[in-house]
């Protein structure tokens, strides 16, 4: 399949656009696509080997936070960026493969969890085509959440990744990102096999733990968002960088509200999560 191949001709091809294929891309060589869904290879060389043999086990989405599918696969397959990702799920359902599974993708940055730091050695990166928080955040469309679904699965099958394991990309590296953002639906893939959901307790007026807090109550806190996995420093104070873990989690997990205040509805959400883990899904804490 030569870079930026099309799908066969179907009833849809109307109003599929061609994708453009960037200078790097077209004169790399292709590869077979890992899943059969896939629609157009357009290799990537922002990618290197996983470090020691790291087989993946973990699946991050995002979401590409740019004006255009033209920009992000510009950025995301073009040499110098220093980003990549293994899939580009486009608005209409249409799936591009860029790097191979089997390769290390540049796609999560500084990030960690489950005291893992090298996050790009462990999964498989999905950037799903959306302008993000900086240029209207759309909502995506059920056609395309239907291929990230089915892409997922199929990874997960290959790949053994265990529903807990597949994450937002705020998750990972909750001090710089948001996406895939509160609008991911997030329980449409739970309801699918893809993810791990509870639902989510109701937003109820009553004591909370915010900012500035120092208590044993803020240290039990940091200690669940750690065992579910959250980088988290275990300090029993409600500082900065607690607080912008408690958003990420309400942004995946509790979408009502996204104030990073750690009320009664974010705490018992994260409680139904830990007891709904499988026994060898809770992260070790760090002590």
């Amino acid at each position: 399949m030569p870079p930026g191949s099309p799908a066969p001709p179907g009833p849809d091809s109307k109003r599929q656009r061609v994708l453009p294929v960037p200078k790097t891309a077209a004169i790399m060589r292709t590869f077979d696509p890992d899943s059969s869904i896939v629609s157009d290879i357009i290799p990537s060389p922002n990618h290197g080997d996983r470090n020691k043999g790291r087989q993946p086990d973990m699946i991050v989405l995002h979401y590409t936070g740019m004006p255009d599918v033209e920009g992000a696969l510009a950025r995301l397959c073009s040499a110098g960026t220093e980003v990549s990702a293994h899939y580009v799920v486009l608005e209409d359902g249409r799936i591009v493969q860029c790097v191979q599974e089997a390769k290390r993708a540049w796609h999560a940055g500084m990030s960690s969890w489950a005291g893992e730091d090298d996050i790009n050695s462990c999964s498989i990166g999905i950037e799903i085509v959306n302008r993000g928080h900086d240029w209207g955040y759309p909502e995506f469309p059920l056609r395309q959440i239907a291929a990230v679904i089915a892409l997922c699965r199929g990874i997960m099958l290959r790949r053994k990744v265990p529903a807990h394991r597949v994450l937002g990309h705020s998750d990972v590296a909750p001090a710089r990102k948001k996406d895939p953002g509160e609008k991911f639906p997030w329980h449409s893939l739970a309801n699918s096999g893809v993810g791990h959901w509870v639902t989510p307790a109701p937003v109820v007026r009553g004591e909370s733990l915010m900012l500035g807090t120092i208590s044993d109550e803020v240290l039990s806190l940091q200690q669940a968002l750690a065992r579910y996995g959250y980088g988290v420093p275990l300090t029993g104070k409600y500082d900065a960088a607690t607080m912008e873990v408690v958003t990420a989690f309400q942004r995946h997990f509790r979408p009502a509200r996204l104030d990073g205040v750690a009320d009664h509805s974010t705490l018992s959400t994260l409680q139904a999560l830990l007891a709904s883990l499988p026994p060898e899904g809770t992260a070790v804490a760090a002590k």
